[in-house]
């Protein structure tokens, strides 16, 4: 088939690359709002060639949005205004409940397919793109009842063939728990980053003690603003509530070290351990 991608950055880069690589799509057509994006794209033989936007929707069998939600929200209605019936839409959004809302009554929404697949890099841009990003990666479709079923069984044969673990959620709780397993550690490596770096303004020295777990804990910090600043807004409410909780334990740790007190510490400590029944 031929794949039309909106956004060729990381994902929609890597997408490419692998669908190609695959043998799902015969020919990639690109769309970006930067003309060096495209170039390099096309440089990069991510892409067969860049088109317009009406030009994508009349030509390719799947269009895929893999662009910052907000752009996306933007863009949906047009687009599935003008879909061909034989045309699907996917988009990659990190956030799903706001964009689901404003096509749930459109009279195209079944050709929409909600996703979001949990791969990335701290890294942007067609540079980034890379092969098999996706492998054994969760990808979560949201609310598929409102999605038709042609529209639902291309997306999941596209996952299916870049080896990613295909999950069903609803969007609201999607983004819910969004905020507490991707969003909040993005705003601790910010946090951590931030506070490092004030540091180092009269300690200079602190970098050359960084090691590996501070560069792991840090490397999210590298993240684009532009991008992750519009995620924390689309996802407010839900990642306001995970801060609240995550600024309860950072206090229950601060009170115990303030009182010297090893066996909160411990005991603080040996809960969060726990985690390793479902992290490898």
């Amino acid at each position: 088939m031929d794949i039309g991608i909106v956004g060729l950055g990381l994902i929609g880069g890597s997408l490419a690359l692998d669908l190609k690589k695959r043998g799902v799509a015969f020919n990639v057509y690109g769309l970006d709002r930067s003309l060096d994006h495209q170039k390099k794209a096309k440089e990069l033989n991510l892409v067969t060639d860049c088109l317009t936007l009406n030009q994508l929707i009349q030509k390719v069998d799947i269009i895929i949005l893999a662009i910052p939600v907000h752009n996306a929200q933007e863009m949906i209605v047009d687009i599935l205004n003008d879909i061909p019936e034989r045309t699907y839409l996917l988009d990659m959004g990190s956030t799903k409940s706001g964009i689901c809302d404003i096509v749930k009554d459109h009279p195209k929404r079944s050709h929409y397919v909600a996703c979001h697949p949990m791969a990335g890099t701290e890294y942007t841009g067609p540079n980034a793109a890379v092969y098999d990003l996706f492998d054994q990666k969760p990808v979560i479709i949201c609310d598929k009842e409102e999605s038709g079923n042609l529209a639902l069984e291309a997306a999941q044969q596209m996952f299916q063939a870049l080896n990613m673990r295909i999950l069903y959620m609803d969007s609201k709780d999607h983004d819910t728990h969004a905020a507490y397993v991707s969003h909040i550690s993005h705003i601790s490596s910010f946090t951590l980053a931030l506070s490092v770096l004030d540091k180092e303004q009269s300690e200079s020295a602190i970098f050359d003690l960084a090691s590996g777990g501070f560069e792991s804990t840090a490397r999210l910090a590298k993240s684009s603003a532009e991008m992750w600043s519009q995620i924390f807004i689309q996802n407010k409410d839900s990642l306001l509530e995970v801060l609240d909780v995550y600024s309860y334990w950072l206090r229950k740790f601060r009170v115990a070290i303030e009182d010297e007190d090893v066996e909160g510490l411990n005991n603080l400590i040996k809960e969060a351990n726990e985690i390793k029944k479902f992290l490898k």
